[in-house]
C-alpha cells in the first residue's frame, strides 16, 4: 500500500507541475496581449479551467493550503471570466503572484523549504473582488433570439453573448445534422473549422424533429465576417447559416475600454463554487490523445541507462574475447557466427540507448516559461518596460540538466533586468526604444546545447569592472595593465565580485555569477561573456546534452589512464616539445596559424615531479582515430611520441598534452562521492569493463581554471 500511495502522490506532482507551467505560459500571452489592447477569451478560460483542477486534486490528496488558494484565485479569474474584472496589469499582477504561490506551495508540499505570504496574497485577491462590477443585462433583449435558447444558457455562454452584442459583434446562427454514429468526429470536424474566425458561444440541440439515426445541432457563434463570407467559407449545403437579427429601436449599451487592452472580452462560468462543471463543451481533449502519452517516473529511466551502460560494459569485453579467439585459425567457423551476433547485439543495443535518451530529453520551454514570470516580475519592480523575445523554446536537452538549468538562467536574467537594460528616461536620453530587449535564443550545436542570454542594455564597462577588482585588492594595477579587455570583463565570475553600488532584492550582492559558472560547471558546460558599452551584453551557455551515457576518448598518463567526454575533443595533433612557446607566461603551440594554450596533464594533476618527457615528433599534424591508436601503441611499448587532445566549449580552447590514445568508448559517469565531490578537474569514474575503473577529466573545470589564469604560472589542480 505504501508503494502505491507514494507512487501516486508523485502522480500528483508531475500533474499539478504541468498544470502551473501551462497557468505560466498563458498568463504570459495574457499579458503579452493585454499590452497590445487585445484579450483572448480562450486563455482566460483555460487559465481557470487549470487552477480549478489543481484546486480539486490537491483538495483530494489533503493539501489544503494548495487547495483553498487555488479556490481564492479561481474565485477571481471567475469575475475576470464574467467582465466584473477587467484584466488590467494590476489584475495580471495578482494571477502572477497566484501561479507563483502555488509553485511554491507545490514546493513545500513535496518537503522543500518555501517562504509564502500567504496573508498578503489573499488580501490583494480581496481588494480586486471588491471591485468587481455587475454586467448590464438588458443589451439581450435587443436580439430576436428564441426564448427558450436565451434560458438555457450558462452564465459562461450568457456573458459571451452580452460581449458581442456590446462590441457590435454580428451573431450567427448554424444548423447543421450529424449522423449519430459519426456525431464526435464530425461536431469535433465543424469545431475547428469555425473557431479559426468565429467564437463558438454554445451549441443546442434543435427543437426540430429529426430522424432517428440523426441528430440536429443549433450553433450560436460571434463573427465580423459577413453572412456571405460566412456561408462561403463553410462551403457546405448541409449547414444553414442565418444572421441573428436585432429588433428595431433596440438601443445596445456601449463599452469603452479605459486603456488599452481594458477590454469586457473574457469568457465565463456560473458563480457558484464549483464552476467547472459547465465547461465539458470546452475540455475539446479526447481520451486517446491521453491514451499516447505516459508519465515515467526520471529514476526508473536512470535505472534503464545504468542497465544500457552495463551492457555497453559487455559489448566491450565480448569485442576483446572476439579479438583474441581470432587468432585461433581453427576457430573461424564460429567466430564468423560470433561476429554476427556481436552486430546485431550492437545495432539492438545502440538503438535501446537511443530510444532511453529520447525519452528523458524535453524542451527547454519548460524552463524559459519560468523566466518568462520572473522577467515580467523584475520589470515591474524595477519600473523598467522589458520584452523578452524567445527562440528556440523547442530545443530538447536532458531531463536534469534542464532542472538544473533554472538557477544560474534566473542569476543572468534578473542581473539583465536590474542592472543590464538601462531606466526608461536613461534609453530616451540617449536615443534607444524605451522597452528594453533580452533575446533568449538556444539551438543545438554537435552534441551539445547553446543558450545565449542577450540584453540591450548598457553593457559591462571594463574600466568600471578594473576599478571594482583595484577596491577590493582582488588584482594590482601592473596585473590589470597586463589583462585584455576580455580578461577583465571575465572578472564578474570571480566569488563575491559586484559592480553594484547599491544592493536590491534582484541582484547586487556579490553571488551571482560566479554561482552560475559553478553551476553551469557542474553540468559539464561553461560561461562565455562578451559585451560592448552601450550596445548591450551576450551570455553564452554551453551544456551537454545529455549527462547519461557519453562517447569518451580514453588516454594514457604517465601510466594513469583517464577518459574525456568526445563531445568535448575538438581534434587530437601529434606533439612536438619544440614546437612550444611562451606568450604572456602561458604554454602556446601553433595551430594552423593561431596560438593554442596547453596544459600538461601529468603536472595538473602532479603525476610525476618534473617536466614532461620530451617529444620528438615535428610540429603537430592532425591524425585520424585510426592512426592515434596504432601510434598509442607505439607510446605504450617505450616510444616518447606524445599527443594533443584539444578540448573545446564554446569560444574557449586548450590543448591537453598526454602520453598515449587508447580510442573511444560509450561510458556512464558515477560520482566519486561526498569525500571527494569537490576534487577540481575530475567529474567521476567509469568501468571500462576489464577490471580497470578509471577516472573521467572535467573539461569544463580545467578550461576555466587554465584558461582563468593571469599569466606567468602553472596551474595545478588537486590530485
Amino acid at each position: 500500500m505504501t508503494d502505491d500511495a507514494d507512487r501516486i502522490r508523485e502522480e500528483f506532482f508531475a500533474e499539478s507541475q504541468e498544470i502551473v507551467e501551462a497557468l505560466s505560459r498563458d498568463l504570459l500571452l495574457l499579458d503579452h496581449g493585454q499590452k497590445e489592447g487585445r484579450t483572448d477569451p480562450d486563455l482566460v478560460n483555460s487559465v481557470f479551467r487549470g487552477v480549478h483542477t489543481l484546486k480539486g486534486v490537491a483538495g483530494m490528496f489533503g493539501y489544503s493550503e494548495l487547495s483553498e488558494s487555488s479556490h481564492a484565485l479561481e474565485d477571481l479569474l471567475d469575475q475576470v471570466r464574467l467582465g466584473r474584472i477587467a484584466l488590467t496589469q494590476t489584475a495580471l499582477d495578482v494571477l502572477f503572484e497566484g501561479v507563483e504561490v502555488l509553485q511554491r506551495l507545490l514546493g513545500a508540499a513535496r518537503g522543500e523549504s518555501h517562504d509564502v505570504d500567504l496573508e498578503g496574497y489573499a488580501r490583494r485577491i480581496r481588494n480586486l473582488l471588491n471591485s468587481a462590477v455587475e454586467r448590464d443585462s438588458d443589451s439581450l433583449a435587443s436580439l430576436d433570439l428564441d426564448p427558450g435558447v436565451l434560458s438555457v444558457l450558462t452564465e459562461y455562454e450568457e456573458h459571451r453573448l452580452r460581449t458581442s452584442v456590446e462590441q457590435n459583434i454580428p451573431l450567427y446562427q448554424l444548423r447543421a445534422k450529424f449522423a449519430l454514429a459519426t456525431i464526435d468526429t464530425e461536431l469535433e470536424s465543424l469545431k475547428q473549422q469555425v473557431k479559426s474566425f468565429a467564437e463558438i458561444i454554445t451549441y443546442l440541440p434543435s427543437t426540430e424533429p429529426t430522424d432517428d439515426d440523426a441528430l440536429e445541432l443549433v450553433i450560436l457563434c460571434a463573427s465580423r465576417r459577413t453572412l456571405a463570407q460566412f456561408r462561403e467559407t463553410l462551403s457546405s449545403s448541409a449547414i444553414v447559416v442565418d444572421l441573428v437579427a436585432r429588433r428595431a429601436g433596440s438601443v445596445v449599451p456601449s463599452i469603452v475600454p479605459s486603456r488599452p487592452g481594458e477590454l469586457f472580452d473574457l469568457p465565463s462560468a456560473r458563480g457558484s463554487m464549483f464552476p467547472g462543471a459547465q465547461l465539458a463543451k470546452d475540455a475539446d481533449v479526447t481520451p486517446r490523445a491521453i491514451a499516447k502519452t505516459v508519465r515515467v517516473d526520471i529514476e526508473k529511466l536512470d535505472h534503464l541507462m545504468n542497465v544500457v551502460g552495463e551492457l555497453g560494459i559487455v559489448k566491450s569485453s565480448v569485442s576483446r574475447i572476439i579479438e583474441t579467439l581470432s587468432e585461433r585459425p581453427e576457430l573461424k567457423p564460429l567466430l564468423a557466427e560470433l561476429h554476427r551476433a556481436q552486430r546485431a547485439f550492437e545495432r539492438n543495443l545502440a538503438s535501446l540507448q537511443e530510444g532511453i535518451l529520447d525519452v528523458r530529453m524535453v524542451p527547454l520551454s519548460q524552463t524559459f516559461d519560468r523566466l518568462g514570470r520572473a522577467v515580467r516580475q523584475a520589470s515591474r519592480e524595477r519600473d523598467k518596460e522589458v520584452r523578452l523575445a524567445v527562440t528556440g523554446a523547442d530545443t530538447e536537452v536532458d531531463k536534469l540538466i534542464v532542472e538544473e538549468l533554472v538557477d544560474p538562467l534566473l542569476h543572468i536574467i534578473r542581473n539583465a533586468v536590474d542592472h543590464g537594460l538601462e531606466t526608461t528616461e536613461a534609453r530616451q536620453r540617449i536615443g534607444k526604444p524605451i522597452t528594453g530587449t533580452i533575446a533568449l535564443n538556444a539551438y543545438q550545436k554537435g552534441n551539445h546545447v547553446v543558450i545565449e542570454i542577450e540584453d540591450d542594455g548598457a553593457g559591462i564597462d571594463p574600466n568600471k569592472v578594473a576599478a571594482r577588482a583595484l577596491e577590493r585588492a582582488i588584482l594590482t594595477e601592473d596585473e590589470i595593465a597586463d589583462m585584455t579587455v576580455e580578461e577583465i570583463r571575465q572578472l564578474i565570475f570571480l566569488p563575491g565580485f559586484s559592480t553594484a553600488r547599491e544592493v536590491t532584492d534582484l541582484s547586487g550582492r556579490g553571488v551571482g555569477m560566479d554561482v552560475v559558472r559553478t553551476n553551469i560547471g557542474r553540468l559539464g558546460g561553461v560561461v562565455d561573456v562578451q559585451s560592448e558599452v552601450g550596445v548591450g551584453t551576450k551570455f553564452t551557455l554551453t551544456l551537454p546534452i545529455t549527462l547519461a551515457i557519453v562517447n569518451a576518448l580514453v588516454l594514457t598518463v604517465r601510466g594513469q589512464v583517464f577518459a574525456i567526454p568526445l563531445s568535448v575533443v575538438q581534434e587530437a595533433l601529434f606533439f612536438d616539445e619544440r614546437g612550444v612557446r611562451q606568450v604572456e607566461g602561458r604554454e602556446v603551440i601553433t595551430l594552423r596559424g593561431e596560438s593554442l594554450p596547453i596544459a600538461r596533464v601529468a603536472q595538473l594533476f602532479r603525476l610525476d615531479s618534473g617536466h614532461a618527457t620530451s617529444m620528438s615528433k615535428p610540429s603537430p599534424n592532425a591524425i585520424t582515430p585510426q592512426q592515434a591508436r596504432r601510434e598509442s601503441t607505439k607510446t605504450r611499448a617505450g616510444s616518447t611520441r606524445g599527443f594533443v587532445v584539444v578540448a573545446s566549449l564554446g569560444q574557449r580552447r586548450l590543448g591537453l598534452v598526454v602520453d598515449a590514445l587508447e580510442g573511444q568508448r560509450d561510458i556512464i559517469t558515477k560520482p566519486l562521492g561526498k569525500s571527494l565531490a569537490s576534487v577540481k578537474g575530475i567529474s567521476g569514474a567509469t568501468d571500462l569493463g576489464d577490471q580497470r575503473v578509471i577516472l573521467v577529466l572535467d573539461a569544463p573545470s580545467i578550461l576555466n581554471e587554465i584558461l582563468a589564469q593571469d599569466g606567468g604560472h602553472h596551474a595545478r589542480l588537486p590530485s
